[in-house]
């Protein structure tokens, strides 16, 4: 015998089935939406590692890359940009991936990194046997300094508005790019080569995150400005005055991850220990300094896939930089022909720290096909959805048939032109957008 189910009874199942509740047109319910656990690869957080230290056993989203002087621009004025992306950029380990890279000029234990034309126009390289030994630039020769300027000038032009870019450190200058030459403290750059190439880096990148290694002379002064801890956690925390923290204090600096992320390499070869026996201390730090990401060494790149060590390094993940968890949504059509769309969400950032870049964020309309037949834009900021609760709303008219839809939302990756982050949430997705709920056109 054929049952004949009533018609609404029949839809209600159906959207309860797709974990969505029906909206009728004019009255907004509230929708609950489940949580979940968090991505481990969303853009511009977690790990960001080496492409040359061998394989990469976890989730990532950006690649860390040294590049010297010499390479970018081997002739005065050539720049050879093109080539290092194509050998460094287009590896398997980096392919898809947001990039972040220092440029130095001293690499210790490595070929000078200052071109050849520099040095043919008088620039003197002083050598030095510590950190396996080097040539260490005259940083304050009025034509070392010029050239930087220029280099640094076409790096803006190049990368400040290319997607494929996440973070710029502010290298150049000292031992690796690090801004200091310790212990041989006599061959580092005065206070105002470091204040020129300062202001070179933000003259060069105005939309692009900028991050340093110290928290203190020069760059300390920048409110602007990010930092990069190189010996995460094992010199971030603690009583010594030279440790990244109590420097970030003394400077007044411990705000700066507000306005520019705040990154770090932990102590190279310690992932073992840094996420087993002082894995409290590991996430203490994460808290204390709001760390958005973690390279070039990372736990991405050890040995270690035991449970425990795979379920530290998720949880470090999730709780570096932004987490965003949607928690409730509601969405009512109103008028006629066929009307407009209001929209509120609530949500909470469970991370540490903002997301830094404008990335739009859009609502859509998907049909029964897949197809978002309507994209809707929003004034909301991401940049302002700090930790803690946050709420996004919307209302704008309707261009689409009558019938039952889909409500997306994405945050649009310039990079793609498609919904690139994910949300700690158990949502279906439909060609990149979270669904949040379901909404009948008249």
């Amino acid at each position: 015998m054929k049952l004949h189910w009533p018609r609404m009874i029949v839809l209600g199942l159906a959207a309860v089935c797709l974990g969505f509740v029906p909206m009728s047109r004019g009255q907004g319910q509230t929708v609950r939406l489940s949580p979940g656990p968090g991505p481990l690869d969303n853009p511009l957080k977690g790990w960001c590692t080496y492409t040359t230290a061998g394989p990469i056993r976890q989730p990532y989203s950006m690649v860390y890359q040294y590049v010297s002087w010499k390479e970018l621009e081997p002739r005065e004025g050539v720049y050879d940009f093109d080539a290092w992306e194509k050998r460094a950029w287009s590896v398997p380990s980096a392919a898809g991936k947001r990039v972040v890279f220092r440029v130095y000029l001293d690499y210790p234990s490595l070929p000078s990194g200052v071109p050849d034309w520099v040095v043919a126009k008088g620039v003197h390289l002083r050598k030095y046997t510590e950190e396996g030994g080097g040539q260490s630039p005259d940083y304050d020769d009025p034509i070392l300094v010029s050239g930087l300027e220029r280099l640094i000038a076409a790096l803006g032009k190049r990368y400040d508005r290319n997607p494929r870019v996440a973070f710029v450190t502010v290298g150049t200058l000292g031992f690796w790019g690090e801004w200091h030459t310790y212990p041989r403290v006599e061959l580092f750059a005065a206070p105002a080569t470091q204040q020129r190439i300062i202001d070179a880096y933000r003259s060069a990148f105005p939309d692009k995150h900028l991050q340093a290694r110290y928290p203190d002379g020069v760059t300390g002064k920048q409110a602007w400005l990010g930092y990069h801890d190189d010996m995460f956690p094992s010199d971030t925390t603690g009583p010594d005055d030279w440790m990244f923290l109590p420097k970030m204090g003394r400077a007044g600096r411990t705000d700066n991850w507000k306005a520019a992320p705040i990154g770090g390499e932990m102590e190279p070869g310690k992932a073992d220990h840094w996420l087993g026996a002082d894995f409290a201390r590991t996430m203490a730090a994460v808290e204390k300094v709001h760390m958005t990401w973690v390279g070039p060494y990372s736990p991405a790149i050890a040995s270690d896939t035991s449970p425990q060590f795979i379920a530290n390094s998720q949880a470090m993940v999730r709780r570096m930089g932004y987490q965003f968890s949607l928690r409730t949504v509601q969405a009512s059509v109103k008028g006629k022909g066929p009307g407009s769309l209001r929209v509120a969400i609530t949500g909470e950032n469970q991370g540490v720290a903002p997301f830094y870049y404008r990335w739009p964020v859009r609502l859509a309309l998907i049909d029964a096909k897949h197809r978002a037949v309507q994209v809707l834009s929003t004034e909301t900021d991401i940049r302002k959805w700090l930790p803690g609760q946050f709420t996004l709303s919307a209302a704008q008219s309707l261009h689409v048939r009558p019938g039952a839809y889909r409500l997306g939302i994405g945050v649009i990756d310039p990079m793609t032109g498609r919904p690139g982050v994910k949300f700690a949430n158990t949502l279906p997705s439909d060609n990149g957008w979270t669904v949040l709920t379901s909404v009948r056109v008249p």
